[in-house]
């Protein structure tokens, strides 16, 4: 199926012609209602998107989720993600810093601190690869593209369905609590969910955050069927919805949580973070953005993002990012939370 270059090329392929969606599953966010406030004594014109997220400032609580690396047109695509994360204030995360270790040459496809300014930088490793790599290696790579944290991500799914995948994930909670111990770590899933238990089991080690990644935008599983030839698979679909992620992570602790998987909108961003995250992370519409045209695209579809959500914070009648996270919520039983 060709080497690291030749897959990630295809990742970027079909995450652009959203051929690779979930099908019969959603994040989740339609189940759930915010309560309206008919009376919320704001000036809409008031309202502030501001938050911080581990120790750095964001002018609205969006990543950009990991995307690409490793190949010759992700320098162009991460370099217009972060000018315009840098214009806007917000952070970004790079796709898996594995091809780069291989292979120094390719340093240069990820190496964009000079374009994001000071805003948060997260870099990103698969879990299961942390058995192979020796972590001073793993810590370097990301020491010299200048991050602020390292992604350790998920994706058991995806490898299974892989057709060069590695299936073997034993001791990968070892190996993460390990590697929390030596430098800033948060861990992802890719795009099927993490638990409560899993939550759970990532709060004894010594990390920073969790992206809950669920269910319900790009399905990984389906990138690699595709890749296969694949028209269909029993996995296609697999995964936690995001919005239950969230509910099941908060009730089992406190860390740090960014939610991505599905956030379309400004109001998924607003039932996100009145479930209990903290920021949400969006990819695929930021990589389709930068393919129409470029820097100035990415920036559009963020700003009616936040115009979005500050009309929704308005309709809820929370002044602020903190007022929103303790909104209540109707949920699709009828119970308010």
């Amino acid at each position: 199926m060709g080497g690291i270059k030749e897959r990630k090329a295809e990742h970027i392929r079909f995450c652009l012609d959203g051929s690779a969606a979930f099908r019969k599953k959603t994040a989740g966010f339609e189940k759930i209602d915010l309560l309206h406030n008919a009376l919320p004594e704001l000036n809409a014109a008031d309202i502030s998107t501001a938050n911080t997220f581990l120790s750095k400032p964001f002018s609205m609580p969006i990543m950009v989720a990991p995307i690409t690396g490793g190949f010759k047109g992700a320098k162009k695509i991460n370099t217009d993600i972060a000018e315009a994360c840098n214009d806007l204030g917000i952070g970004m995360a790079l796709g898996s810093i594995k091809a780069m270790i291989k292979d120094k040459s390719l340093k240069e496809t990820y190496d964009i601190r000079h374009a994001l300014g000071d805003n948060l930088l997260a870099t990103n490793f698969g879990a299961n690869d942390l058995k192979n790599f020796a972590a001073e290696d793993i810590i370097a790579a990301s020491e010299s593209l200048q991050a602020d944290v390292l992604g350790i991500h998920l994706n058991t799914a995806q490898e299974l369905v892989q057709p060069e995948g590695d299936s073997d994930f034993t001791e990968v909670l070892e190996k993460i609590d390990s590697i929390s111990r030596q430098y800033p770590i948060y861990v992802r899933e890719v795009s099927s969910g993490i638990s409560g238990e899993v939550a759970r089991l990532l709060s004894k080690t010594k990390i920073k955050a969790i992206d809950v990644g669920g269910a319900g935008g790009t399905s990984w599983t389906a990138i690699e069927y595709l890749r296969s030839g694949k028209s269909d698979g029993i996995f296609w679909d697999w995964g936690i919805p995001t919005a239950e992620c969230i509910r099941q992570v908060k009730s089992i602790t406190e860390l740090p949580m960014i939610a991505t998987g599905g956030i379309r909108s400004g109001l998924d961003i607003a039932k996100a973070i009145a479930l209990g995250a903290d920021i949400v992370g969006i990819a695929a519409p930021i990589l389709q953005a930068q393919n129409k045209s470029g820097k100035a695209a990415i920036s559009d579809h963020l700003k009616r993002l936040c115009d979005e959500l500050k009309s929704t914070m308005f309709l809820c009648g929370s002044k602020d990012i903190d007022t929103l996270n303790r909104s209540a919520i109707l949920l699709d039983n009828g119970q308010i939370n």
